[in-house]
């Protein structure tokens, strides 16, 4: 079973820590274990097995779930947040390369040398258009690697057109992300409020999501993306700095 980060108190990202236990209900709390001979005298029915680490009751306080793990639904599930958002719609992208991208018509375009950046809209940035009229946020921060991988060359390159439409996508390098503690999944939080986990197969297709409303999983979010989002690069900046390094 894996394990996925739901938040840390410490500045560092190391610990204390809380994880889910993924496909359990589960929670693993990573901190400095005991050695106090006192404190381990005192504690009850202790199995040889057993082990202890003290962890701050603000870690327990602000990220602790209170509601049971969610089941995975079908993307198509959520589509609807897309409009119905009320203010922003914000993406963490940590993956190297994605199925649906390399799947997709603009892939093979875009390997044969075509200037994808400069396509006519699609139902997706149609759609950002007409929300960032009404004055709503579409925003992410994709993770990248040094150097670019394939995936994120052509993230790169297609997000051009997204941020023309309306969105405001930023890069923030890997070695940085997890100096700054940022979970290594994706997600959309929806008006600080609802969380939308994607779930991925080991080829990077994604299987569907966990949309969850609890108040700890929305308050990890929210840390995560104030983190990313103020160490982050915006597109252009970041495109002109990549293409100063080759």
């Amino acid at each position: 079973m894996g394990l996925r980060f739901i938040g840390t108190t410490s500045d560092a990202g190391d610990c204390p820590t809380l994880y889910e236990v993924e496909g359990s209900t589960d929670i693993l709390v990573q901190g400095d274990r005991v050695t106090d001979p006192e404190h381990l005298a005192q504690l009850r029915d202790v199995k040889e097995s057993e082990t202890f680490v003290r962890v701050p009751r603000d870690l327990l306080t602000r990220f602790a779930p209170r509601a049971d793990a969610a089941e995975m639904v079908p993307f198509s599930d959520i589509t609807h947040l897309f409009k119905e958002f009320r203010h922003t719609a914000w993406r963490l992208e940590t993956r190297r390369g994605y199925a649906s991208d390399r799947n997709s018509p603009k892939w093979a375009r875009w390997k044969q040398g075509a200037d994808i950046a400069a396509e006519p809209d699609d139902a997706w940035r149609a759609n950002v258009r007409h929300q960032a009229a009404k004055g709503k946020l579409f925003a992410r921060v994709r993770l990248v690697d040094e150097p670019l991988t394939e995936g994120q060359q052509f993230l790169l390159t297609s997000g051009h057109s997204n941020v023309a439409a309306g969105e405001d996508i930023r890069n923030l390098p890997r070695a940085q992300a997890a100096q700054l503690g940022l979970p290594d999944h994706d997600f959309w939080l929806f008006d600080s409020r609802v969380v939308a986990r994607f779930v991925f197969d080991e080829d990077d297709t994604t299987l569907g999501v966990i949309v969850s409303e609890d108040p700890a999983e929305v308050a990890a979010a929210c840390q995560a993306r104030d983190a990313a989002w103020h160490h982050a690069t915006v597109t252009a900046d970041f495109a002109r700095a990549v293409t100063s390094a080759v």
